[in-house]
Order: C-alpha cells, then sequence, then structure tokens
C-alpha cells in the first residue's frame, strides 16, 4: 500500500439551515471520523490555509492496521460550496495533496439504499445524485470509491429533490447516531483493510 494519505469527502450543503438534511448524512460521517481522531476542520499544522480550495479539512490518521500500528494518512474534508458543484473543491484537494482516484473516498446520501443500510463500492453511476455528477466530471472519471449512505426512497409521490433537503423524520432520528457511527466504520474498514474487506461486512446480512 502507497504511502500517499488518502482523501476522504463528505458531501453536503454549507450553513446551519441544511446541517440535518438527509442530504448531509456525508459531512455527519465527516464530523463522526474527526471526533474519532481528534482533529478539527479547518485547522492545518503546516499552515498554507489561504490557499486551501472551498473546503474545511482536516487531517490525521485513521484506524488501526493489522498488528497495531497507526492507520494510513487520511485529509477529511467537507465542500463549503453547495452540493451540485462538489466537484470543483474535491478535484482541488486531489490536486493539491496528490491522491489518486484509488485512493479517492466519497461518503453520501443514497436514496436507492434503505434507510440505516451501508454499501461501498468503487466506480458507477451517479443515480441522479448532483454531487457525485459534479464530481465525475470535476475528476474526470467515476472510478473513485463511494460510502453510500441509506436515506431510502421518499414517500408517495414526494419529489425526491425535496426529501434529500428535508431533515430526518422524528422516527429515523433514534437510529441516525447508530448510522453515522456504521458509516465511519466503513470508511474506516476500507481504508485500512480495502473495498472486498469492507463490503463483506457491510453487504452481508447478520
Amino acid at each position: 500500500m502507497s504511502d500517499g494519505p488518502w482523501l476522504v469527502v463528505g458531501l453536503g450543503n454549507p450553513g446551519p439551515q441544511y446541517a440535518g438534511n438527509r442530504h448531509n448524512v456525508g459531512q455527519m460521517v465527516l464530523d463522526e471520523l474527526a471526533r474519532r481522531t481528534g482533529v478539527t476542520f479547518g485547522a492545518r499544522a503546516s499552515g498554507l490555509l489561504s490557499r486551501r480550495p472551498q473546503a474545511a479539512v482536516a487531517e490525521a490518521r485513521l484506524g488501526v492496521l493489522p498488528g497495531g500500528a497507526p492507520g494510513p494518512r487520511v485529509v477529511l474534508a467537507k465542500p463549503t460550496t453547495y452540493m451540485n458543484v462538489s466537484g470543483g473543491p474535491v478535484a482541488a484537494l486531489a490536486k493539491y495533496y496528490d491522491v489518486p482516484l484509488e485512493r479517492t473516498v466519497l461518503v453520501h446520501d443514497e436514496l436507492d439504499i434503505p434507510f440505516a443500510d451501508v454499501r461501498l463500492k468503487r466506480g458507477g453511476g451517479e443515480g441522479g445524485h448532483n454531487g457525485l455528477r459534479d464530481t465525475s466530471k470535476a475528476l474526470g472519471s467515476k472510478d473513485y470509491l463511494r460510502v453510500r449512505v441509506g436515506v431510502g426512497r421518499p414517500p408517495g409521490r414526494m419529489d425526491p429533490a425535496d426529501y434529500v433537503l428535508r431533515d430526518f423524520a422524528k422516527s429515523e432520528l433514534k437510529d441516525l447516531p447508530w448510522l453515522v457511527d456504521a458509516a465511519a466504520d466503513a470508511v474506516e474498514l476500507l481504508i485500512t483493510q480495502g473495498l472486498e474487506a469492507a463490503q463483506l461486512k457491510f453487504h452481508t446480512k447478520a
């Protein structure tokens, strides 16, 4: 495994009015990863903050490798642009930190996965997700890694665009911390043990 860093990006919209939306669950997962590693978004020991792309960024070691060694270096990032223009910050961060596609991970909400399920994949379509579509365009490829956090389909005839821009329902809030924690676990497992190991755990029902 290369010694270079990984880039883990949580998609969402900026501002407190969007913070609890289903569309922002990716950023909730990044907050959990920052909590686990004891880092704060926006801080960077080597400075150069003014050259940072449009994102809140933190650098850390994530997880523990087999044998107990500290996990790989990661750049945790939350774009400060709106979801449909996420690609620019992601591409700029990947270039700035010299991170290849195979170590670029996007964490995002997924309508086609039931609420509280987590799935992982590399590449594939964007399923109408504007943040993924813009990222694929900016990176010039779809072959980055995705941690897909299930938010389920909208009820009845509700527009999916309206659904993802609403906060989680009261009935979902009791399970939301578990979902965020599971998705953070999925990111850690993906980075420390690889995609197949993460898929085996999270795609297999107990």
